[in-house]
Parts: C-alpha cells; structure tokens; sequence
C-alpha cells in the first residue's frame, strides 16, 4: 500500500482508491456446460471473469489474477504446462465421483476443489470478493484501555480521523458493548444507519459494498457503533464475517476494544496488525493494565503501549513500557480542550499539531508502510 501525496487525490481516484478496483477473475474451461454455470454464478456476483478457453493463452494472466477458476477439462493441460505455482486456484468439477480430481488438484497446487452446482454459494462468495476489490486486504488496528477510563475510544476515534485525513479510506469498529456507543464521540449519533444489533449475530460472507452503504458516515468516515439500547452479545462468527468485509473496502480498520475480552474482541486481535494498549502514567494503572496485557498478548501478535501522561506519579513512558514488558508506541501528553470537544462531539484528533493528532500521524503512517512491504 503506498500512500497518497495528496488526500484530495486519494478520495477522488487518483490515490488510496485505486487500491481496491474491482478486478476480473480467470476461468480457463473448454467446457461449455461448465463456462455456462461459472457466468452464470459471475453474474450473480456482480463480477467480471476473463475467459481463457487454451491453457497456452494462459500465461499472461496467470500471476496477476486475484482468482484462478479451472475446469476439470483442462486441469491436465495446465498440469503439462508447468505454470508456477500461485496461490487462489480453484480446481472446479462436475462430477462428485471422479477421484481424479483431487489426484490433479494436489499435482497443480489447487488450494480448493469444488463440485458443481453443490458448491455454487461458495464459488459465488470466491467471485464477489474479487469484485469487490483487488490487492491485500487492509490493515486492522486495535485498541484496548489498561484501566477503565485510560482513552482507549479517545485514541481509537482520533487514529481513524487522522487515517481518513491522509486520505485512506477507513472503518472505525466499535467492539466495547458497554462503551456507549463510538459514535457519540464523533458527534454522529443522530446519524441513521445499521449499528450492532442488526449484525451481532450475522454468519457467513458479508457484503462489503453492502456493509458500507449501511453503515452510518460520520463526515468522510465510516463508523460502525453500538447504539443506547440493550445490551447484545456480538458472535465471534459475526466479528469475524464484518471484519472481513471492512477490510475488503477500506485501507484502515480501527476497533476499540474493552478491557473484559470476549470471543468476539479475541477474533478482532488475531486479525490486528498492531494492537495498542492506553496505559495513564500511574502506578495503580500500570498495576491495572499487567492483567489486560497478559490477556491481549496472548493473542495478538503485535502489542504496543500508548502512555498517557501527565504524570503525577513521576513515572515516565519508558518506565511503564518496561514495566509491563512491551515497546512503547508513544508518550500521550494532555491536550487542552479536548475532553471538552469530546462532550460537543468534536472528532477527537482534528488539531493536526495537537499531542493526540501527532502520535496517531505517526502510527498510521508506520501502519501503511508497514503493509506495503
């Protein structure tokens, strides 16, 4: 991912945008009653396909396409060819008792077999995500408070109003239940659109072109919140089908977590690339955030600390970082004003020299960066 000069840029095509243009599949068949079925399933995904009907005509397309589906008819011929290796090959039959599928599916590389028309909801979810979008999918960042009140939603808020700033089209996820609602923070809770409760219990693939028509815009932002209603238990399944949509659509996924972990917050940092924890500069915080740092490294995979200062303790960033034994991201000094900006639902992060808006610069900056390699 290579990040845009120019927000105005990215937003209008020229920048981040480009990063998830829809993007055709392969079909290489022969068959007709086969290339009939897979258009058919293409068109109900809305999603282009590149016919090639000559394994010999393959070669130009084979390494840049997102998808690789294969018929049966030709899998021999694409065996012969001695094609390197690619990942997302689909190896389709027609015929559920034809053992030599699975024997050419191993020989080639096949990273899936499916038979028609049993498997066709499966195919049709495979072709969707191609039209959707093209390239990796986006980076996830998560937050978790280390004591009650340490800015965990604060931070979250400003790292997703900073990224959309940059011009990186980004998902603000609200995974605390008990928060209050995300969207109260941005000023957007007036706003219509779908919050948790229609999706806490959503199985399977999601739409994200759907998800994101749905979901409340807060300014440029896409926020996805819990409302002040009943208190609801989202399934991990369905932490994990959203996730996979945002990151489908977005270039940036921020999601604040709480301090208790559930199943559905573990789900969010085994996908997260960086996860921050918000630590104050106090001994009983630092005390307080031991147990949060054990239960969050014990599943994601990169854990940071954000301090947030001042400190009256005298304690100082490094000294809380070596503490608990992790790398510190950054020192949070105090921002005037800003919790009063939080109570006129002012997005936090908007003074682009402020203390809030200079770390979480910094951090989305190495996030992006990061990826692209």
């Amino acid at each position: 991912m290579a990040g845009p000069s120019d927000p105005a840029a990215a937003r209008s095509g020229t920048g981040s945008t480009d990063l998830h243009r829809p993007s055709r599949a392969l079909l290489i068949t022969a068959d007709e009653n086969l290339l009939d079925d897979v258009l058919r399933l293409a068109a109900a995904a809305s999603a282009e396909v590149e016919v090639v009907p000559d394994v010999g005509a393959v070669r130009a397309s084979w390494s840049t396409a997102p998808l690789v589906v294969l018929g049966s008819d030709l899998a021999g011929d694409l065996e012969r060819a001695r094609l390197p290796r690619r990942e997302d090959v689909v190896l389709v039959g027609l015929d559920l008792d034809d053992a030599g599928v699975w024997e050419v599916a191993v020989r080639i590389g096949a990273g899936q077999v499916v038979f028609l028309p049993e498997e066709e909801h499966w195919l049709v979810g495979r072709l969707a995500d191609c039209a959707e979008r093209a390239g990796p999918d986006a980076p996830v960042v998560c937050t978790v408070g280390g004591r009650g009140g340490a800015g965990s939603s604060t931070l979250a808020a400003a790292l997703a109003t900073v990224a959309n700033g940059r011009g990186w089209r980004t998902m603000l996820v609200d995974g605390d239940p008990l928060g209050g609602g995300i969207d109260l923070l941005l000023g957007g809770e007036e706003v219509t659109g779908m919050r948790w409760p229609q999706l806490a219990t959503t199985r399977g693939r999601v739409s994200a072109a759907a998800l994101a028509a749905g979901l409340p815009q807060v300014g440029e932002l896409t926020v996805l919140s819990w409302d002040r209603g009943e208190t609801l238990e989202v399934e991990p399944a369905a932490m994990a089908a959203v996730l996979q949509a945002c990151r489908r659509s977005c270039d940036v996924v921020v999601v604040d977590l709480p301090r208790s972990l559930d199943a559905a917050s573990r789900e969010a940092l085994a996908c997260a690339a960086l996860t921050l924890v918000v630590v104050p500069a106090e001994v009983r915080a630092t005390a307080a955030a031991a147990r949060v740092c054990a239960s969050v490294c014990a599943v994601a995979v990169d854990v940071r600390l954000v301090v947030r200062g001042p400190a009256p303790s005298g304690l100082t960033g490094e000294a809380v970082a070596e503490a608990l034994a992790l790398p510190l991201a950054g020192f949070l000094r105090s921002e005037p004003g800003l919790a009063g900006a939080s109570e006129r639902g002012e997005p936090p992060g908007r003074r682009p020299r402020g203390p809030l808006a200079r770390l979480c610069g910094g951090v989305v900056d190495e996030l992006v960066r990061r990826h692209a390699a």
